[in-house]
This record gives C-alpha cells, sequence and structure tokens, in this order.
C-alpha cells in the first residue's frame, strides 16, 4: 500500500441516452477526458439508448472482458420512466457500494440543494468490476469526477482507493 507509483487502469464509459450523439455527448467526452489526463486506459467508450437489455448486456460483456477494471455510466439516473440505468445494472451487482451515492448526494446538496434527492447515482461491484452510475448532467459527472472519484482511482491516495483493492476484488487468473 506505499507504493507511491500511479497504477493506470483500464476503462468502459457508457452514454445512456435516446437522444445525445457523439457531437452532444458532453458528460461521455468529459468523462474520457478525465479518466485519459489521471492516466487510465479507455478502452470503450459508446451511447446507448435508455433500454434496459441493451445497457445490460454492454456492462456484462465489459464486466467480462479482462481488460476492464471499472464502467462508467452517465445517465438514466433520475425518477421519469426512461431513467432505468440502476434497474439495468441490479442483476449483474455482487456488492453495492452505498457510500458513493451518499457521497455523491452530500456533495450535490451544496450545488443544487433537495432537488439531489431525485438522483440514483450509485457505485457497485459486478463480479471484479467497478460500476459506476452518474447522472447526464455534465456539472454532476464533474463533481463526481473531482469530489469523489479523482482520489479514489489514484492509486497513490491514502489512506485507501479503489485501484488498490482490484487485486484483492478480481478473480485470481489460473
Amino acid at each position: 500500500m506505499n507504493d507511491p507509483r500511479f497504477i493506470p487502469i483500464g476503462c468502459a464509459i457508457i452514454t445512456v441516452s435516446d437522444s445525445r450523439t457523439v457531437e452532444t455527448d458532453s458528460s461521455g467526452a468529459l468523462l474520457a477526458t478525465f479518466l485519459g489526463e489521471m492516466g487510465h486506459r479507455v478502452e470503450a467508450h459508446c451511447i446507448l439508448p435508455d433500454d434496459v437489455e441493451r445497457l445490460r448486456g454492454q456492462v456484462a460483456a465489459h464486466v467480462a472482458d479482462a481488460h476492464i477494471d471499472a464502467v462508467f455510466l452517465t445517465g438514466g439516473t433520475g425518477l421519469t420512466r426512461r431513467d432505468i440505468t440502476p434497474e439495468a445494472i441490479a442483476p449483474l451487482v455482487t456488492k453495492a457500494i452505498p457510500g458513493f451515492g451518499e457521497l455523491f448526494r452530500w456533495l450535490s446538496y451544496q450545488d443544487i440543494g433537495s432537488s439531489t434527492v431525485q438522483s440514483r447515482a450509485g457505485a457497485w461491484l459486478c463480479e471484479g468490476t467497478l460500476v459506476f452510475a452518474l447522472p447526464g448532467s455534465t456539472n454532476a459527472v464533474r463533481l463526481a469526477l473531482e469530489g469523489i472519484l479523482r482520489e479514489q482511482l489514484d492509486s497513490r491516495h491514502r489512506p485507501c482507493n479503489f485501484v488498490h483493492l482490484l487485486p484483492r476484488i478480481r478473480p485470481a487468473l489460473d
């Protein structure tokens, strides 16, 4: 745990939206830029419609991919009928990380007040892969990246971080 080296991880980004395009997906672009500038590898990046089965299938494929350590979803975390991200992920979850959503909403309260209760942002382990569901708002993505993930995705952050847990989370390769 006292290793001062930065350890890059493989990441996948999925924007969940019926209306975003590559040109208008500022939240997905922010994620890709931020992760790349940190030194992580963006192995996959796509936009999917608000469709439970398609989203679940894509996340499951990333979870099965040994090159991907973390999946970042943006969009679909609100309360409307089309917001299906947590429901799509639910059958894949092996462990919840409740502190992520709690901390995100606490930080978000500083910006948007009580409206933060409408956010279903969350994080889970799906097998040995970290999965983060962030709102579609670029400001909310920035808040999660700067307020939580910058430290938790940096192997040098103390006293602990997600990157150093990965070898103890991921199944051993025989």
